[in-house]
């Protein structure tokens, strides 16, 4: 089997308002059939299929009943009629005519229906054609009580064939059920050709049995004397009914075909929209000649074949832009992490075979962080999301959101201003989409990970242990919702990641399963999780295979971060915090985090302190100024290790220390700094202030 073909032919927009030489040439005529409006154009040509004359015909459908019996008026009517309200692209018939002379004139059409973007029926756009000599003994057969024994096999070969390329999606998915030992080896051909039609050329795309391929036929033009470039220029199929025919018809072909005993032969153009996609050859070595019976079943099996590689070739190409499209999206390579192990994965959804809707809107990223080393260690941003829908749109409406919210996050705003600008962004889009999306910020220094939800599912957190188990975060509405309804309020969840331990943050296909809940899921997920390996890459794979395996309508994307020490603190390490007036919930996070970063970083013993101080300071910032404060942690190593509190505030007013009286409430904040801490003072920062403070941190043993 050799490689797949390409596209199939295009199309002017005014076909076939223009006549076609190719058309004309073999005597079909073609009409356009505007739906909206009724009229019926045909051309010059069909007006001579019909029998009639230009001025006995104004382009209304029903003046045709003069040439169409009622019967098979009533026959075609149901027959388009089905096809429009089925959504298939074409349909073909056979059906009579009534001459002037009174004679029936058999005759063929095969239509194309054209459809708007809602998929609403526009114009039906076709052929018409003499089928008289094609079907010549059609008509004295119709009453026949039954087919003999091997017509009756050989149509229920065809049924059959039609069946199972209705299942086919790709070119080698054709290919491999016209050769199957069920599919046309059952009408008793000895070898099969086929190729599609490119750039004015022939292809081959199969060929069979294995030896029989012809040298230089591999690519053919369509002027050579070879039998399917006949087929393709007429339009017509080739019927070769005897070896001495073959002989003197395609004399340059014949000589190679001497050896698999070739006695007849079926050519077969595969035509699509009134346009030749390729061709198809059957050989038998056991047959002569083609009944009108046999030839009608191999023209209607073409008409099948045809309309299944179009759809293959379209799925094929949807296909192929749709995962060049996906990988563009998505990041081209994680960074590296000083101080953690990273896996990322993306699984594709295959949903009913529809060409396109192998792409969706999920993705993942690793965005180092401001505040870290300069490879990107100690701070670092990970996020998972999933944009509404599976098509080229979802994905273009994913990237645009996926490099937005690198910007914010590496502009270095905090978890919760991430996410509101975010949905902001996507709701000013010219888009009807939302997304769900989780953003967890993580200083690997000192394990704290702060953790925001846009109605995204749970983070789950493996532990030394093995165990794992669902991460209960506060969360807002999905992006771009939330902008449209102004509530753009994401609480921050705050996580301690200790060494050792593993965050896995991915989207609702590797979760959710037809007719399960989401709890359930979840915890069927935890328990593959505490089961899989302790490497975040080889777990990985174990999670997708396992999706791969289950199936599913939905993509996967998969992001797995497992912390590793160091155990002591390291010089840059820094965590941040804002804190807005009267939000009790940022100032009990910025405890945690204090709390956390102490015990971390080694100051264990220092850690009331610390805490104290912390505290005195951002409550000072949010009584005596009006904005938020900004409480910032960081390590600084030198002769010694100190940690370092930062509390910014948007006055320029220097806090003064002051004396408190005996009964005073207020006075004391600054004498308690000055007292615990190793070191402190104040520093003009733009259009405000920085109070800080400074603690030795023990030596570590």
């Amino acid at each position: 089997m050799v490689d797949r073909g390409a596209s199939a032919l295009s199309f002017p927009s005014d076909w076939p308002a223009q006549p076609d030489p190719i058309l004309a040439l073999n005597r079909m005529g073609s009409f356009d059939w505007d739906l909206d409006s009724g009229r019926f154009h045909m051309d010059a040509r069909a007006h001579e299929i019909f029998d009639l004359r230009p001025d006995e015909y104004d382009g209304d459908p029903a003046a045709l009943a003069v040439r169409v019996p009622p019967a098979e008026a009533i026959r075609l009517d149901e027959m388009v009629s089905q096809a429009i309200k089925d959504g298939s692209e074409n349909y073909g018939a056979y059906f009579r005519l009534r001459l002037r002379d009174g004679t029936l004139r058999w005759t063929h059409t095969q239509g194309y229906i054209r459809r708007d973007g809602t998929g609403r029926p526009r114009r039906i756009v076709g052929i018409v054609r003499d089928a008289t000599d094609e079907l010549h003994d059609l008509a004295a057969r119709r009453d026949e009580p039954d087919l003999d024994d091997a017509r009756r096999e050989q149509t229920n070969v065809v049924q059959l064939t039609t069946a199972a390329l209705a299942h086919a999606r790709t070119v080698h998915d054709v290919i491999d059920v016209l050769k199957d030992t069920q599919g046309l080896t059952h009408l008793g051909a000895t070898s099969l050709v086929m190729g599609l039609v490119e750039a004015g050329r022939i292809r081959l795309i199969a060929e069979g049995p294995e030896g029989s391929f012809v040298p230089g036929t591999l690519v053919t033009r369509i002027d050579e004397p070879y039998p399917m470039s006949e087929v393709v220029r007429t339009l017509t199929p080739r019927f070769i009914e005897s070896p001495e025919e073959f002989a003197a018809d395609y004399p340059v072909l014949w000589p190679h075909l001497t050896d698999l005993k070739i006695t007849s032969a079926a050519y077969l153009p595969l035509i699509v929209q009134a346009r030749p996609i390729g061709a198809m050859g059957l050989l038998y070595s056991d047959r002569r000649g083609f009944p009108p019976e046999d030839r009608n079943i191999l023209v209607a099996l073409g008409s099948s074949i045809a309309q299944s590689l179009q759809r293959a070739m379209f799925y094929e190409q949807e296909k192929d832009i749709a995962q060049g499209l996906q990988q563009a999206m998505l990041p081209r390579t994680i960074p590296s992490v000083a101080g953690a192990d990273v896996a990322v994965r993306y699984r594709a959804a295959t949903i009913g075979g529809s060409p396109g809707r192998d792409i969706g809107g999920d993705w993942y990223d690793l965005i180092p962080l401001p505040g870290g080393t300069p490879s990107g260690a100690g701070r670092v941003g990970a996020v998972i999301g999933d944009v509404q829908g599976h098509d080229t749109h979802a994905a273009a409406v994913m990237g645009q959101l996926r490099i937005v919210l690198r910007a914010y996050a590496a502009e270095g705003h905090t978890p919760a201003t991430v996410m509101a600008r975010a949905s902001v962004f996507l709701h000013e889009l010219d888009t009807d989409r939302f997304a769900t999306c989780l953003y967890a910020e993580a200083d690997l220094s000192t394990g704290v990970v702060q953790v925001v939800r846009a109605g995204h599912i749970d983070p789950l957190l493996r532990g030394l242990d093995g165990t794992c188990r669902r991460l209960r975060v506060p969360g807002g509405l999905p992006l771009g919702l939330s902008a449209e309804f102004g509530s753009l309020d994401y609480p921050v969840g705050t996580v301690e990641l200790d060494p050792g331990h593993t965050l896995l943050l991915c989207t609702d296909g590797l979760v959710e399963q037809p007719g399960a809940d989401l709890d359930d899921g979840m915890r069927a997920l935890a328990a593959l999780i505490a089961a899989g390996p302790e490497d975040v890459r080889r777990l990985a794979d174990q999670l997708i295979e396992v999706a791969e395996e289950r199936g599913g309508d939905d993509d996967v994307a998969l992001l797995l971060l497992r912390r590793r020490g160091p155990d002591g603190p390291q010089a840059g390490s820094r965590l941040q915090q804002h804190v807005a007036p009267g939000d009790p919930e940022a100032l009990s996070e910025a405890r945690h985090m204090i709390r956390a970063a102490v015990r971390t970083w080694g100051a264990r013993d220092r850690s009331d302190e610390i805490e104290l101080v912390a505290d005195e300071l951002i409550t000072n910032a949010l009584m005596h100024t009006e904005g938020a404060a900004i409480v910032t942690l960081r390590v600084l190593t030198g002769t010694e290790h100190r940690l370092r509190v930062e509390v910014e505030d948007s006055s320029s007013a220097l806090p003064r220390r002051r004396e408190a009286g005996e009964s005073g409430v207020s006075g004391r904040g600054l004498m308690l700094v000055d007292l615990l801490a190793d070191e402190w003072g104040v520093e003009a920062r733009g259009g405000g202030k920085c109070v800080w403070c400074e603690f030795v941190m023990p030596e570590q043993s």
